[in-house]
């Protein structure tokens, strides 16, 4: 009997997964909430709710020849590094190539999943939806939650006295989409991720001033690495992850930092980070150090508090006449199509069997991609949690019992608790 699918979102990881269900013989039904595929890669002017959000001038951060699925490479007048719009195209290109929009369901919102009354014996899931105002309902053998977790902005503004009274413009970096309204400004964006650093290289070309907060500074790599190769060729091998991974982090860090210093020094630039304890990822970008030495950046540490026009920083330095604030401060996930207690599962954490299976399920017929981070290119990653689940729905792979891996999850949930304590202590040295 052929099971059937239930695949939520149409993104990198939905159109993979729709794929890997047809090869293993199975029958997936897509659902996907706006009117195209592609998920953070289609580019919309404003802001859609329950969808993620991305700015035009997205550029990937792996190439074209890391990051393509394993049996559709990206056509060789591709840049190395992909814009949004061609990313986009490709994505398209691969949905014909496999005949995968047949399966899905477009502007049709995934509005509850649930057991099925014979779960523990059928592992059966009962998935209602809605399109143009109407409800469905039907049983699927297998959920594949393929949404993401760029969706729900994580937005710490108690952590920020006196932002209520702060006078200027202040929003998530989810919102931002061009530059232009950042003319002639003096904008400051907290966090030093990659989309923090994007948004601050950005605007410093029409903005007055930019100002850069990062709470423990980062290494900043280019993608054209060594001989002119992009950095994810050069740094991503068989041979170099296996001697990352059997060195101590600490080794680990030195090595990346010593290389990062190769390109700059960056104590000089005021970007060192602070604690190297925990391997933390690179931030990517080709004109930050450029952006900092001609002054249109200026690194600043992190922010004491607002007061209606000013940042007071931590180290005593105040910044006046602020107009804008972007909080680059990341994402947080949630699931609310999903039934309790299944949804109690995540709440602040998340844990997953391998990433990809709900711990507390009685039968491994739900699987979550998407929730991993990779220290190269997403797609490939996507594919390998779409193959590998597509398999264990089919019985051809075999997972733990529930009992074991509650307790991993549990041995997990004390090392993050213990890492937290860490953190902590650490910061408030």
């Amino acid at each position: 009997m052929v099971k059937r699918v239930a695949i939520v979102g149409a993104g990198v990881s939905g159109l993979t997964s729709i794929k890997c269900c047809l090869d293993e013989g199975l029958e997936p039904i897509c659902f996907e909430r706006s009117s195209d595929i592609g998920g953070i890669w289609q580019f919309t002017e404003y802001v859609e709710e329950g969808r993620a959000s991305l700015y035009k001038s997205v550029v990937t951060n792996s190439s074209k020849e890391m990051s393509c699925y394993s049996d559709f490479p990206f056509p060789e007048d591709f840049p190395n590094f992909v814009p949004q719009s061609q990313f986009l195209e490709y994505l398209k290109m691969y949905a014909d190539k496999f005949n995968l929009l047949k399966c899905i369901q477009f502007k049709t919102i995934v509005c509850n999943v649930k057991k099925c009354p014979d779960f523990s014996s059928s592992g059966q899931w009962e998935v209602t939806t809605e399109n143009e105002g109407k409800q469905e309902s039907a049983i699927f053998d297998a959920v594949m939650v393929c949404t993401g977790y760029l969706t729900d902005p994580f937005l710490p503004l108690d952590t920020f006295p006196g932002i209520n009274t702060f006078k200027g413009q202040y929003f998530h970096s989810r919102e931002y989409k061009h530059p232009d309204l950042f003319k002639d400004k003096r904008v400051l964006v907290i966090g030093m991720g990659n989309s923090g650093t994007d948004i601050a290289v950005e605007a410093s070309h029409v903005a007055k001033k930019v100002l850069l907060s990062t709470t423990r500074g980062s290494w900043v790599i280019n993608r054209v690495f060594d001989h002119g190769y992009p950095w994810d060729m050069v740094f991503t091998s068989r041979f170099r992850s296996a001697l990352r991974n059997s060195l101590p982090t600490s080794v680990v860090n030195w090595l990346i930092g010593k290389k990062a210093n190769s390109w700059f020094d960056h104590a000089n630039y005021g970007l060192v980070p602070e604690n190297r304890t925990f391997l933390r990822e690179p931030v990517l970008n080709d004109e930050l150090p450029g952006c900092i030495i001609t002054g249109k950046v200026e690194i600043k540490a992190n922010v004491k508090e607002f007061t209606e026009t000013s940042a007071i920083f931590e180290d005593g330095t105040v910044e006046d006449d602020i107009d804008a604030v972007i909080f680059a401060t990341g994402f947080t996930f949630s699931f609310p199509f999903l039934e309790e207690p299944t949804r109690s599962l995540w709440g602040k954490k998340i844990y997953l069997y391998k990433y990809v299976f709900p711990s507390n399920l009685e039968k491994p017929t739900m699987a979550v991609k998407g929730h991993i981070s990779l220290k190269g290119a997403f797609l490939p990653g996507a594919e390998l949690q779409g193959r590998w689940a597509t398999r264990v729905f089919k019985g051809l792979c075999k997972i733990p019992p529930t009992n074991q891996l509650m307790a991993e999850a549990t041995k997990k949930k004390q090392l993050v608790k213990k890492y937290e304590i860490f953190l902590t202590a650490e910061t408030s040295k």
